[in-house]
C-alpha cells in the first residue's frame, strides 16, 4: 500500500518498480495518514510505504496507531532529507527501514527482496494474517445490534475502524468483516461512511465551512472528505451548500 499525500509520489512508485517480478502487487493508495486508516481493512497490505510529512497525521503518528492494531504491517518510511535525521530519532517504532526521498528504484528494490525474504521466513503457514484470530465466534442479534449502536455512538472518531471495532467486541476482523456485510448488506466502510455524510449533509444544509465538518464526522482530512461527499451525494460539498442550505 502506498500512503502518500502527493499523487506524484504514488504514481512513480507505482510505474518504476516492476511489482511483479518481487511477486507483489500494489493493493491501494491514499494520500493521508486518516485515508489510510478507513480504507486499509479492505486493502489488507502486508508491507506499507509511507511518507512521513502528510497533512492531518503525519507518518510517524500513522505509524504509532496502524502497528499498534496490525504488528505484522511492514513500515517502510520515506523521507525528505531535511527529516531523516527526525525520522531515524524515533528508534522505538517498528520500521523495517526509513528511505530517502527521492526515491532510488534500485534501492526500493533491494529492501523489498530484502524484506520479502524476511516474511518467507516468518511465515511458517499459509493463514493470512488479517485473519487476527484462528477462532471465528458465532454472534447473534442482539450482539450486532449492540455493534451498530457502538458505531452510531463513535463514528465521529476519526481513528474508528473495522479493525478497532473487533478488538473492543472480541472478534477477528475477518469474521466481524462477513457477518457484518451479512446482517446490514453493506460492508463496514461502507456503513461508517453513511453515517458521516449524512450528519454532514446535515451540517451542509446549515452553511457550515466544509474543514469544520470534515473533523466533525471523523474526517479530519478535507480532501479526502470532499472525495467522500462528492461520491455519496454525487456533488461537491460547496454546491450542496449552495443548492440546498439555508
Amino acid at each position: 500500500m502506498l500512503i502518500d499525500d502527493e499523487q506524484s509520489a504514488r504514481n512513480l512508485m507505482r510505474g518504476s518498480i516492476d511489482w511483479e517480478s518481487l511477486n507483489m502487487e500494489v493493493v491501494g493508495e491514499a494520500a493521508s495518514g486518516i485515508e489510510a486508516i478507513n480504507v486499509i481493512d479492505d486493502m489488507r497490505p502486508d508491507i506499507a510505504f509511507v511518507d512521513i510529512s502528510m497533512p492531518f497525521m503525519n507518518g510517524i503518528e500513522f505509524t504509532e496507531v496502524i502497528t499498534g492494531r496490525y504488528p505484522w504491517l511492514q513500515i517502510i518510511i520515506m523521507t525528505a532529507m531535511d527529516q531523516f535525521e527526525y525520522a531515524r530519532k524515533c528508534v522505538s517504532l517498528p520500521v523495517f527501514e526509513y528511505m530517502l526521498k527521492p526515491i532510488v528504484r534500485s534501492e526500493i528494490r533491494t529492501t523489498l527482496e530484502k524484506l520479502k525474504t524476511r516474511m518467507d521466513a516468518d511465515r511458517l503457514c499459509d493463514r493470512d494474517p488479517w485473519g487476527e484470530s484462528g477462532t471465528d465466534r458465532e454472534t447473534d442479534e442482539d450482539t450486532m445490534e449492540k455493534l451498530r449502536r457502538y458505531i452510531e455512538q463513535h463514528y465521529t472518531d476519526s481513528k474508528l475502524n473495522l479493525s478497532f471495532i473487533a478488538q473492543e467486541f472480541g472478534f477477528s476482523s475477518s469474521y466481524l468483516s462477513r457477518k457484518f456485510k451479512q446482517e446490514t448488506g453493506k460492508n463496514f466502510v461502507e456503513y461508517l461512511t453513511e453515517l458521516r455524510m449524512k450528519r454532514a449533509e446535515d451540517m451542509a444544509k446549515k452553511g457550515i465551512k466544509m474543514f469544520k465538518t470534515s473533523a466533525e464526522v471523523g474526517i479530519p482530512d478535507p480532501n479526502y472528505f470532499g472525495r467522500c461527499f462528492k461520491k455519496y451525494t454525487g456533488i461537491s460539498y460547496s454546491d450542496y451548500c449552495a443548492r440546498y442550505g439555508k
